[in-house]
């Protein structure tokens, strides 16, 4: 099976930055979904196009472990790993690191359940899922 993982660069910016000049804690959460959304960009499997299959993927579960805080204008670099299931959801590890320092930033990890368009909860994978799975990992 392939590792399907992706890098992504970012720059904090001054609005991102508390009264101390550290990152608010609450924006790795979106940077976390910047390094998801280059992912999905980079392995042909975006927010839209599980809409366009008529699907949803609402995360359930967010896991933060803060290490080292980022600062004004401190670059990150943000890896983003698929964990391959079998159960119907999508499950990333994240790793937010310093450009400059090399210290690493965070570690998260967020898991999404599958819905189709009227919220109703999948109980196996939808059938683009697993063609998806078959194109990309084995």
């Amino acid at each position: 099976m392939k590792k399907l993982i992706n890098e992504t660069k970012i720059r904090v910016r001054f609005s991102e930055v508390d009264s101390v000049g550290f990152v608010w804690h609450g924006h790795y959460v979106k940077y976390i979904e910047d390094g998801r959304e280059a992912w999905g960009k980079q392995f042909g499997f975006s927010y839209m196009d599980m809409y366009h299959n008529k699907f949803i993927a609402p995360i359930v579960k967010v896991d933060i472990d803060y290490k080292s805080p980022l600062k004004t204008e401190d670059e990150a670099i943000i890896t983003t790993e698929y964990i391959y299931t079998k159960a119907a959801k999508l499950t990333f590890n994240f790793t937010i690191t310093n450009a400059r320092t090399g210290k690493i930033v965070i570690k998260a990890k967020t898991i999404q359940i599958f819905m189709d368009l009227k919220e109703n909860l999948m109980l196996s994978n939808p059938e683009f899922i697993d063609k998806w799975q078959q194109k990309y990992l084995f």
